[in-house]
This record gives C-alpha cells, sequence and structure tokens, in this order.
C-alpha cells in the first residue's frame, strides 16, 4: 500500500517499484489522501495566461478539476499494476496532522492489511506547509492506530504492518559514514520497468509533468539512484523497521556486480532516444 498526500505522487516516488511487484503478482494498493485539486494545476492556471483561453478549462470548477486529475491518476494506475485507488478527497491545502484523517487511513490499513507500506520520508515534523510531511505523519499514526485496534471495540482486529519504506529522502550518497548515517539504504532497479513509470507519468497532463518534465525526472533523479546502486536506472527507499535475518543478507546485486565497468553499463540508456515524447 502506498500513501500519499497527491495522485501523482505514487508514480513519481515508487511507479517503477510497483510495476515490479505487479509483475511478481503482488496486491496494490493506492491510498490517496487529498483531491489534489490546487496542487500543480498548471492546465488551468496556463490557460489563464493565454489571450483567448479555453472557457472550459479556464473556468473548471473543483469537481471538474479532481475528476480530471482522479482519470488520470486511474489511467497511470493501469499502466503500472496497481490494482485498486482509494482517493479520500480531503483538501490538499490540509497543513496539520488531523485525528478524523489519521482514524480513516487507520480503517484503509486495517482493511487492507498491507506487508508494506511506502510513504514520503517526513521532513522536520514543523514543516506543516509541505502537504507530504503531514501525509506522512498521518500515515504513520495511522499504523500506530491500526495495531492497537480491538475487535470489541472496534470493530476489528488489530493489524501490524511488517515494514515501512520512506521515498524521497533528500541525500542520495551511499557513504554509511558521513551524513550522520542517514541515506538511501534500499534501492530498487526499475530498468527494466522505466518505460511504464514514463508513460504512467505522461497521463498527468493537468500537472504539466507529461513529456519533458517526465523524462527529466527520471533521468535526474533515478538516474542518480540508479549511479548510486549501480544501475540504469532506481528508487530509493529508507527502511523505518530494523531487519531480522538467520544469517547476514547479500543480495544477489551485489553478488553479481562488476564494480570496475558499472559505470559504463549503467550509462547506455538514453530516455528521450528510447521513449520520445509524443505530439
Amino acid at each position: 500500500m502506498t500513501v500519499y498526500a497527491h495522485p501523482a505522487d505514487t508514480i513519481t516516488n515508487c511507479g517503477g517499484t510497483l510495476a515490479r511487484h505487479a509483475d511478481a503478482g503482488d496486491e496494490i494498493v493506492a491510498l490517496i489522501l487529498t483531491h489534489g485539486g490546487r496542487i500543480h494545476a498548471n492546465r488551468y492556471a496556463e490557460e489563464w495566461r493565454k489571450d483567448r483561453p479555453d472557457e472550459a478549462i479556464a473556468r473548471a470548477g473543483l469537481d471538474d478539476i479532481v475528476a480530471f486529475k482522479k482519470a488520470e491518476l486511474q489511467r497511470a494506475a493501469d499502466i503500472v499494476g496497481i490494482g485498486k485507488v482509494i482517493t479520500l478527497d480531503h483538501d490538499d491545502s490540509s497543513a496539520t496532522l488531523q485525528d478524523a484523517l489519521v482514524d480513516q487511513v487507520a480503517e484503509q490499513i486495517a482493511n487492507e492489511r498491507p506487508d508494506v507500506i511506502i510513504c514520503d520520508y517526513p521532513q522536520n515534523p514543523v514543516m506543516a506547509a509541505n502537504t507530504h510531511t503531514v501525509a506522512t505523519t498521518t500515515a504513520l499514526a495511522a499504523i500506530g492506530r491500526a495495531g492497537t485496534f480491538l475487535r470489541n471495540l472496534d470493530g476489528q482486529a488489530e493489524f501490524h504492518v511488517k515494514q515501512v519504506f520512506l521515498t524521497s529522502l533528500p541525500v542520495y550518497p551511499t557513504d554509511g559514514l558521513s551524513l550522520f548515517g542517514v541515506r538511501n539504504d534500499v534501492f530498487v532497479d526499475i530498468t527494466p520497468v522505466v518505460g511504464r513509470k514514463i508513460a504512467a507519468m505522461d497521463c498527468f497532463d493537468s500537472q504539466g509533468y507529461s513529456g519533458l518534465f517526465a523524462r527529466k525526472l527520471i533521468e535526474s533523479a533515478n538516474g542518480e539512484a540508479g549511479r548510486a546502486a549501480g544501475v540504469n536506472f532506481a528508487e530509493g527507499y529508507y527502511r523505518l523497521h530494523n531487519e531480522t535475518h538467520a544469517t547476514l543478507p547479500v543480495t544477489a546485486a551485489a553478488m553479481e556486480v562488476d564494480p570496475l565497468t558499472r559505470h559504463v553499463s549503467y550509462s547506455r540508456i538514453d530516455l528521450r532516444r528510447e521513449y520520445p515524447v509524443q505530439g
């Protein structure tokens, strides 16, 4: 389950990872807290800048904008392989932790019973203007609340999420001895599905995410994560919980990588040539 503030966040932050899990047969639920009607409203704001704006676009009401964004999200979800999209439709100007919303998210967690939750790495909690941080603090509070449900009191049993992976950590360096150890500690190679992430981002035309920006974002953000991971394109995560193993884990990727030549092998893909902008 992903828990994000806005319709596009699930795709931009972890769309490639979700595509790989969908291909592996995992069930994926995207929980979106707000309707996203005010965030990145490029389609509507830019129309007003024209000398002769299209009246149907320029005068669209909130319901029209929200419906348009939901349709974009559903198309993107179909491409990536998200089986279920849940939109709570709260206003996207929310700036505080709200008990009622925590209850709603906790209920969804208890209903869907996800092993893994993905959400944004929370910035300083006092940054109340950052809706992504508010969304994550809501998600973390809801995870705790779902773990305290009692069937006789709440109508459903407690549920404990196994792991939480946080996206958008604002550092990528792989050196665990610097930056006080704060770094992405898990990378997912999205190279095999990068075309689907591009196609999914191309669905968000209302935000100006389609076309050149989709390719720029993946080239820069996922390309840099890929450089750190030793692959063409990757999505980076920070694990909330420690992990327990029977023996010390070493990944297949670590065993197979050739440190001498990997910088050459992960530099071969040209996104703009292989996935040209249409139109």
